[in-house]
């Protein structure tokens, strides 16, 4: 408890606080919900445990960035809810795992921006020079707040399941061990095919050829 207490004053663990824990029953399984503040920005977010974490080995993870659209309403414009969902099913199916579910709508430029966004790619613009046009960086998110929640989680080392290449360097920058990345690839429909493309192209998405086609 000592080593925890004298870490929280540091970076990374000192960009958030921890602030406390819920069951969360959920159509997968019961998580165990986390809730932390980030200094910074007031954001909240959470990190949902399934199972009991060995911290002798590479946890399986998922760095969720909230998606209101996609997650909550069921939106087929992008992959993000299929996403999650798949993400929760693994980690329940492995017997463990978490999920870090961060409040960084729309690649980080906020609902309503968002929402402008889509208006631009409804008249053309596909999704980065939507952002690009409304004045923002293609993708805007920080994981560097993360390696505080995972620390105060006893994880050392992680599994991540992701396809952007962004999001393993912005992990590693920020000094965690990700020891393998795991494909997510989920939700590709007629209303995200391109979407999924300008991922693949524009991002650096890494997806099976046979899976934007």
């Amino acid at each position: 408890m000592a080593v925890r207490s004298d870490l929280s004053k540091q970076e990374p663990y000192n960009l958030i606080t921890y602030v406390d824990s819920a069951k969360l029953p959920t159509q997968f399984g019961m998580f165990q919900m986390n809730g932390f503040l980030e200094r910074s920005t007031g954001k909240e977010h959470l990190a949902l445990v399934y199972g009991k974490l060995d911290p002798s080995e590479p946890v399986l993870i998922r760095l969720h960035s909230e998606c209101l659209t996609g997650d909550a309403l069921f939106s087929a414009r992008c992959d993000c809810g299929f996403q999650l969902a798949k993400a929760m099913e693994n980690i329940v199916e492995k017997g463990s795992g978490v999920i870090l579910y961060l409040r960084q709508e729309g690649r980080g430029i906020g609902l309503l921006n968002k929402i402008r966004a889509y208006h631009l790619q409804d008249d053309g613009a596909d999704t980065v020079e939507a952002n690009e046009r409304l004045g923002f960086a293609a993708d805007m998110r920080d994981y560097t707040f993360c390696k505080g929640m995972l620390g105060h989680l006893n994880i050392h080392s992680v599994n991540l399941m992701t396809n952007n290449p962004r999001k393993v360097n912005a992990l590693i920058k920020a000094g965690i061990n990700i020891a393998e990345r795991v494909p997510l690839q989920e939700g590709n429909n007629p209303h995200n095919a391109g979407y999924l493309k300008t991922k693949a192209n524009k991002l650096g998405h890494m997806f099976a050829a046979d899976f934007i086609n």
